[in-house]
This record gives structure tokens, C-alpha cells and sequence, in this order.
């Protein structure tokens, strides 16, 4: 099952579980693994891949052996580090991490809250990076982790830039409701993404939890379209919310100038003077 999953929709891939190429089945068995089932039997990776067993021994044995699952002493495997390694170099990923961190760092150390950085994975938000305080609020959010669009500070920003058939398919579905506080409105929902589009900043009231509200912030790409969003998460209610804007605001422009910034040239040796003739 694929597409409006993180509203709460699932919407059919015209894939059968048990049928399609070997590297659809390969996936499958990888995409088997969540946060909450980090190792699993060959028996339970069968069962939630919705695989025959002997397809499956094969398939997670070809897996082992280039490195994308790991066998533990217990006979569960686990996903490997060669599947992180090659995964890191996705520009969305690693690249916009490394010229975010900084700016990420300043963010976390004037506000001491938890900082965040997202990027739009079709109707999903996936954060890349997320830096968390001592005593900031908790947070249900995760680096790699998704997370329906509606309800968060950088899923508005995201949402509010994404294209129109995208806003119409999240607009069109029902909207999951986390709190009270939760828009399920769809009209409602469209009246506050074009105030995010007016204003350069969505806040997210109480709408994921009933202590945490989140400011989030565009991050522009080199060719001036949103390609991240930005966002710390306080503890809700915040009278003085207001005074946190201009701070997230600041390292949303910090990250995209560093996006738009030209690499610097290959270092030159130096000439040589060759002296007198």
C-alpha cells in the first residue's frame, strides 16, 4: 500500500503483496522494518511482506550478502549499515543536512527547543535532521521518520509550496485528528496555507500534541523553489511565541543561501618565481 498513508488513506499500488519483480519483492522485505520492528524472523519478514518463506530465504540471504540486511547472533536480521551508507547520499538527505547544521545549531542554542529539518516526500513529511533539548517538550517526530503534512509546523510550509495536485489530493482526503485542536477542516486547512504562502511562517498549535507547538519556515533551493522547511517545537501554550519567529525565520535564510552558495574552486598551487634568467 502506498501514497496518502501519513493522512490516515491508503491508497493501492496495483502491486498484489506476493507478485511483482524480484526487486519489488527485495523491497518489500526492506520496507518490512519500522521503528517500532527494527529485527525480525525470516518467518515474521515472510509474513509482513506477504511472501512465500522459500522466496523469502532467498531473497534475504541475496540481501545478507551485499549488505543491506544483517543476521544477529539470534538469527533476526536487521537492516544494514551498507543500506545507510548508500542511503546517505541522497542530495535531499545528506547534502541539505550538512549545509542546514550549522544554522540548525545556532537555532538550538539561542532557543534551547528542538530544532527540525524537513523535506516533502510525496504527501508525507521526512525529517533529515532533528536536534532536541534536555527539557524541550517531547516530540512524536524522529530523523528519518514521517509524518502526515496537515498538523506540523514544516508540513504546512511544505504543504503550502507543494504543487496544486498535491494540495488537492491532501485537501480531497479526510484529515487525521491528533488533538482537539486538530483542522479537518479542509476549507480551514486552505485558508491557513495561503496565510502560510502570505506570511513566510506556519504555526502549528497544539495540533500533533496538547503541549507542543511548532513555528516552521521555508528553505529555498538554488532555483528559488521550497525545497525544505525548518522548525523548532516549544511547550504550548507560548504567550511569547511571537518573538521566536524572527530567530526561525533567520535560519531558514541562513540554510538557503548556504543552498544557493557556488562551490569554491579546486585550490590553485602557487606560481613559482623562477628567478632571474
Amino acid at each position: 500500500m502506498a501514497g496518502l498513508s501519513g493522512l490516515g488513506v491508503a491508497v493501492p499500488d496495483g502491486t498484489p503483496s506476493g507478485t511483482g519483480s524480484v526487486t519489488v519483492r527485495a523491497l518489500r522485505l526492506l520496507e518490512a522494518f519500522t521503528p517500532d520492528r527494527r529485527e525480525l524472523t525470516l518467518t515474521e519478514l515472510a509474513a509482513r511482506a506477504g511472501l512465500p518463506l522459500t522466496t523469502t530465504h532467498r531473497l534475504v540471504n541475496d540481501l545478507a550478502g551485499w549488505g543491506a540486511v544483517e543476521r544477529d547472533a539470534d538469527g533476526r536480521y536487521h537492516i544494514g549499515l551498507r543500506l545507510w551508507e548508500i542511503a546517505s547520499l541522497a542530495p535531499r538527505g545528506l547534502g541539505l543536512r550538512e549545509a542546514a547544521l550549522p544554522f540548525l545549531e545556532d537555532l538550538f542554542q539561542v532557543t534551547q527547543e528542538n530544532v527540525q529539518l524537513a523535506v516533502r516526500e510525496g504527501f508525507e513529511v521526512v525529517y533529515v535532521e532533528r536536534i532536541a533539548g534536555h527539557s524541550a517538550v517531547p516530540v512524536l517526530t524522529r530523523v528519518g521518520g514521517r509524518f502526515a503534512m496537515p498538523p506540523t509546523g514544516v508540513g504546512l510550509v511544505l504543504l503550502a509550496h507543494a504543487p496544486t495536485d498535491v494540495q488537492e489530493a491532501v485537501l480531497d482526503a479526510p484529515l487525521q485528528r491528533f488533538t482537539e485542536r486538530t483542522i479537518t477542516s479542509a476549507r480551514e486547512l486552505r485558508r491557513v496555507l495561503a496565510e502560510v504562502r502570505r506570511t513566510g511562517i506556519a504555526i502549528s498549535d497544539r495540533q500533533v500534541t496538547m503541549d507542543a507547538l511548532s513555528i516552521g519556515a521555508p528553505v529555498y533551493g538554488p532555483t528559488g523553489d521550497v525545497v525544505a522547511a525548518v522548525s523548532i517545537v516549544v511547550r504550548a501554550p507560548r504567550p511569547q511565541r511571537a518573538g521566536l519567529i524572527p530567530v526561525v525565520r533567520a535560519a531558514a535564510r541562513g540554510i538557503s543561501r548556504a543552498l544557493r552558495a557556488p562551490a569554491l574552486p579546486a585550490a590553485r598551487p602557487p606560481r613559482r618565481d623562477p628567478g632571474p634568467e
